[in-house]
């Protein structure tokens, strides 16, 4: 076995964990690097082949924190080998964050040969992760920094990615924005954000809502401004809001296991598998604390990203976790307070076009988590599920790709399609205005032809000038394609 670390436990111990990003592996290196996507290790600075311990401090040393493979691994190590090290180094940073760890997913004391002196440690290095201001274990002098508890933690790395997002300070832009906006057209933009909001948000789920439903919906986008705490009572209510049918509202959190499917047939359609009710009841209340606490302690759209993909990982809901799970991102921004003014981010519209992303970021955890599940099919539609793994693989996740892409749509969303409505928006006045002062066409009629030729990228088709040639003259149809195909070249000269 060439494998070091987090690697040679997983192999060893066989743990239930997902494949590590970067592995460590012995190699014929001189030094420890990273090459591709493994570390690579000399072989003279590798543990031993059965060093338990050893490979654990391996870890925490050269590959950060990774709480699924801790939580398994450490209550597998004798208390007296943990104790013996300490006692050989009393003040070592990788042995105190091991024994505090141990102790806390086991409840078992480990004796301590003195106390521990000196400063307090972050169990997760602020310069390798996203982090959130600790709770202090005096016992071992280190900080618990994680995004969650020892419970339900969700781990962000500092990419160079998320990094430049985060810089880039999306939230204040969006406000700019919106302010500089003239405010009837700060009033219209903002309109439309929440009427496009719903409408992609139900066609990610492969729905069109009625005009009934599409108006509760937008309701609900608003009152997310009102920052009420997540519980279990105010969720069901936003869950029976998002639903169409009566018998799939929910009267709480799930008592039977659920799944996703994809287009193939039987166990193998099954593509994503939550965990079991009971856990998910556990882990679904603390992901309420999270969200009703992290918002203020990190920035909005990190905790927004967490809270959102966390939420549609547990799907604690027979129906509409989907959409709730994105109604939470607003939800999120709007405890923070990073929304003012009514504004909403437009989020769901920049995923409906980046759907395939959107999946890929989906498929980076449920896909690995679905190896853990034994699936076997009984009848049309009926399943028996058998979860094989270890609780910690729900309990503690890899935020990080929901997070950039949470971010990567929140830039998205400021930058093109708020943008591109409010350019829309002015098009239309622009166009509206030129008619009027030429021709007298009856308002509702050219206003509807108007946003279609703009659409139609200037051409006013066949069939629109049938349904309208009884109440407006053709030379209209001709003049409103001249003048926005005007207005669209004159754009595109200055682009």
């Amino acid at each position: 076995m060439n494998s070091a670390g987090y690697a040679w436990l997983q192999e060893s111990l066989r743990l239930s964990s997902f494949p590590l990003r970067r592995p460590a592996r012995v190699q014929p290196v001189t030094r420890i690097e990273q090459i591709g996507e493994t570390l690579a290790v000399p072989a003279n600075t590798a543990p031993a082949p059965d060093d338990l311990l050893g490979h654990l401090l391996f870890a925490l040393k050269h590959e950060g924190i990774n709480l699924a493979i801790l939580a398994q691994a450490l209550p597998q190590i004798p208390a007296v080998a943990l104790e013996a090290e300490f006692e050989r180094a009393p003040n070592g940073i990788y042995i105190r964050k091991a024994c505090f760890l141990r102790e806390a997913f086991t409840g078992e004391k480990l004796n301590q040969s003195s106390s521990v002196r000196g400063a307090f440690i972050p169990l997760f290095d602020p310069q390798l992760y996203v982090t959130m201001p600790g709770e202090r274990n005096s016992r071992w002098r280190v900080e618990f920094n994680g995004i969650g508890s020892l419970e339900y933690c969700a781990t962000v790395e500092r990419t160079p990615e998320i990094v430049a997002l985060l810089e880039y300070d999306i939230l204040a832009r969006a406000q700019d924005f919106i302010q500089n906006l003239p405010s009837g057209m700060m009033d219209r933009t903002i309109n439309w954000a929440y009427l496009h909001e719903t409408r992609d948000s139900f066609a990610i789920e492969k729905e069109s809502p009625s005009e009934d439903k599409a108006r509760k919906f937008i309701k609900l986008l608003r009152q997310a401004h009102e920052g009420i705490p997540l519980s279990e009572d105010y969720l069901v209510h936003l869950q029976n809001a998002t639903i169409s049918n009566p018998l799939d509202m929910a009267a709480a959190f799930r008592h039977a296991q659920n799944h996703l499917a994809g287009p193939l047939h039987g166990a193998a359609g099954v593509t994503y598998v939550p965990p079991p009710p009971a856990l998910c009841r556990e882990l679904m209340e603390q992901l309420m604390v999270l969200g009703n606490n992290a918002p203020g302690r990190i920035d909005p759209l990190v905790a927004a990203g967490i809270i959102s993909f966390g939420f549609v990982f547990l799907h604690p809901f027979m129906d509409g976790n989907g959409r709730l799970s994105r109604f939470l991102i607003h939800q999120t921004l709007c405890r923070a307070g990073a929304l003012e003014n009514g504004l909403l981010l437009p989020v769901s519209v920049a995923m409906k076009r980046e759907e395939r992303l959107y999946l890929e970021t989906l498929e980076q955890f449920s896909r690995p988590a679905r190896e853990f599940w034994d699936v076997r099919w009984i009848d049309h539609g009926q399943f028996t599920f058998d979860f094989i793994g270890d609780p910690a693989i729900y309990r503690f996740w890899d935020a990080t790709p929901g997070v950039r892409f949470t971010l990567e749509m929140a830039k998205r969303a400021i930058e093109i399609e708020l943008r591109e409505e409010t350019i829309f928006l002015e098009n239309y006045d622009r166009i509206v205005q030129a008619v009027n002062e030429t021709y007298d066409v009856r308002g509702s009629d050219l206003a509807n032809l108007v946003m279609m030729c703009l659409t139609n990228n200037g051409t006013v088709s066949k069939h629109r000038r049938k349904q309208y040639q009884y109440s407006v003259p053709n030379e209209v149809f001709d003049y409103i394609e001249k003048t926005t195909q005007s207005l669209l070249r004159e754009q595109q000269l200055e682009q």
